[in-house]
């Protein structure tokens, strides 16, 4: 797929996502960003996007809801009359031991990392059927692509991630026929939380074979690749450095 003149949705579009839809607009991409409590970064990346000369326009939406998912995707086409390609990166990341998951964290990690990919998509399809095909990258983990659960205290984030995985392979099966290709991404260590000890992420970069971390325009190149291509669906491509041959 040629990205000029192309209409996107990032669900989460802030940090990595910003530098994704940076990379997008740069190739002639328009844009639809969600966001949740981080307006000002939305705006944010709005602005970029416009400096860039393309549109773009930010969302408000809780993208665990329905309801919401089809708000957003009704505004993309309102403002531009078509939806090309979905990037579902919204997630939530946390630890909490085994012992002390309660069903409102299970339901949680969830809805975020795992059911809004299925949401969004489920109100995106008509609109890509409608214009001929289009393009959905999901947002998995290496771990969960390795089948290495490796941390304690991550069930929850794991079963999501690995749930991403199953996701992106059913829907590219059923999606196939209408040319909208389904693939995810399986990042590795790309950007070091803030609040990370830098002996930690130094740690993180010497266990990586490559002996660094990958930064945010990584994943943009990624994201360009699965959107470009016309023959690729149902893959789960990890990009972490090597970090699961370690």
């Amino acid at each position: 797929m040629d990205l000029n003149n192309r209409v996107v949705i990032i669900t989460g579009g802030k940090r990595i996502g910003r530098v994704v839809a940076q990379q997008l607009a740069d190739r002639g991409a328009d844009l639809v960003l969600s966001y949740r409590g981080s307006k000002s970064e939305a705006e944010a990346t709005v602005a970029d996007v416009q400096a860039r000369r393309r549109q773009a326009i930010a969302v408000a939406a809780d993208v665990s809801k329905a309801a919401d998912c089809a708000a957003l995707v009704a505004a993309a086409d309102t403002a531009f009359g078509r939806v090309d390609v979905l990037v579902n990166m919204a997630s939530v990341y946390g630890t909490k031991p085994f012992d002390e998951l309660t069903e409102a964290d299970f339901d949680r990690d969830l809805a975020i990392n795992l059911k809004s990919a299925f949401l969004c998509s489920q109100s995106a399809i008509p609109v890509m059927k409608r214009t001929g095909g289009g393009r959905i990258v999901n947002f998995a983990d290496w771990l969960a692509r390795s089948g290495r659960p490796t941390y304690h205290g991550f069930t929850s984030y794991y079963v999501a991630k690995a749930g991403i995985i199953a996701l992106t392979e059913a829907l590219a099966l059923e999606l196939a026929s209408h040319q909208i290709l389904v693939n995810a991404i399986a990042p590795g260590p790309i950007l070091a939380p803030p609040d990370m000890d830098p002996a930690e992420a130094a740690a993180v970069a010497k266990a990586t074979p490559v002996g660094r971390w990958g930064g945010e325009l990584e994943i943009a190149k990624a994201v360009l690749a699965l959107i470009e291509t016309d023959f690729i669906t149902g893959e789960t491509l990890r990009v972490d450095g090597g970090r699961h041959l370690a």
